[in-house]
């Protein structure tokens, strides 16, 4: 087993319906302004405040994605991630999305794990 990362989590995505109306949610109960930026693809998002280079999130709007669903949590699989991603299915999980590039962010890949919980496993 190689040395852990000193990040597990790495970043978190909450999926929400209406992007506007989560931003002014988000943005009393945090205190924060937050900025709707779109993604290649018409991704809609808006980041939570954190420092730079530290674990952070962001709301994203998805159609596809139904709140209930809650949040996606980014595992970090850093210089590893084709072998995580190999190990999923060996382990009792299945994947959701292989492996694709989310701009300029890394690569990423969506799976179940072997309760049922959905993850990413992420890696520049």
């Amino acid at each position: 087993m190689t040395e852990p990362a000193a990040n597990q989590i790495v970043w978190c995505d909450i999926p929400v319906k209406d992007l506007d109306r989560a931003m002014r949610f988000y943005g009393a109960v945090l205190g924060a302004s937050l900025t709707k930026d779109v993604f290649p693809g018409g991704m809609a998002m808006a980041v939570l405040p954190h420092v730079e280079n530290s674990v952070g999130g962001c709301l994203v709007q998805n159609a596809g994605e139904p709140s209930r669903q809650g949040p996606l949590v980014y595992l970090n699989a850093q210089g590893r991630l084709d072998a995580a991603i190999k190990a999923v299915a060996a382990n009792g999980g299945s994947v959701l999305e292989a492996k694709h590039q989310i701009g300029p962010h890394g690569f990423r890949a969506i799976v179940l794990d072997s309760e049922g919980n959905r993850i990413a496993l992420h890696s520049m």
